[in-house]
């Protein structure tokens, strides 16, 4: 019975607010006839006899104030799909919390699982090479890759050493070299990292990715 009652309140509730929105908006547009009404008015009353208002200046007043109208109207339909617009990106970002994202690094993080990478070129590319160096600068593994297109690649690291060793887990950077016909693509690592939660500001929604920072979603180059 309690939870017939709760739906009936909830009920009794949103309606009562949509009347209160309706009786608003016949308030706004029965205040803007009356100052229309009143203008008119006033204007019939003190216009010179000799000289009454002609048709075409009662017209003019009448489209100014229909033109003012519409733009308020039009502004508050602009910000409520704006604050609609918001609130939809922002559920969409919710959902990247917990996904695995590239963004622009060099760091790369050897696990027992492995480790994820990945890259970006401005252009495609006959050869890539990816130098895995350790933290004194030795290079532990060389990748190369043959005919990668343009944009961002993801590469996976099973941890195995040039050498056939199996590396040490830890930290590790990488540098990127592509060429096209004998000729220097430009392009940049990319770095792996979890999206840990989600940052709503004025200027728009932040990641917060792992221990790497924070991160615009155009700084996002893969979701994983």
């Amino acid at each position: 019975m309690s939870s017939v009652t709760n739906n009936q309140d909830i009920a009794a509730s949103v309606l009562a607010k949509i009347n209160t929105r309706e009786e608003s908006k016949a308030s706004a547009s029965g205040d803007m006839n009356s100052r229309f009404l009143t203008l008119l008015t006033t204007q019939l009353k003190n216009q010179d006899p000799l000289n009454p208002m002609e048709n075409a200046e009662v017209t003019s007043q009448l489209a100014q104030m229909s033109t003012v109208d519409g733009i308020e109207r039009l502004n508050k339909m602009f910000q409520s799909f704006v604050d609609g617009q918001s609130a939809y990106d922002s559920m969409q970002a919710a959902a990247l919390v917990g996904r695995g994202v590239l963004v622009e690094g060099k760091k790369l993080t050897l696990t027992e699982a492995g480790a994820v990478g990945g890259f970006e070129l401005d252009a495609a590319a006959d050869s890539v090479v990816l130098s895995i160096k350790d933290a004194a600068g030795l290079e532990i593994k060389k990748i190369e890759l043959a005919d990668v297109k343009a944009g961002s690649q993801n590469f996976i690291w099973d941890g195995t050493a040039s050498d056939g060793s199996r590396a040490v887990d830890g930290a590790y950077t990488v540098e990127l070299s592509a060429l096209a016909e004998g000729k220097k693509v430009t392009g940049r690592t990319l770095e792996f990292g979890p999206v840990t939660s989600v940052i709503r500001g004025a200027s728009g929604t932040d990641f917060q990715v792992g221990s790497l920072g924070i991160f615009k979603y155009d700084d996002i180059k893969q979701i994983l």
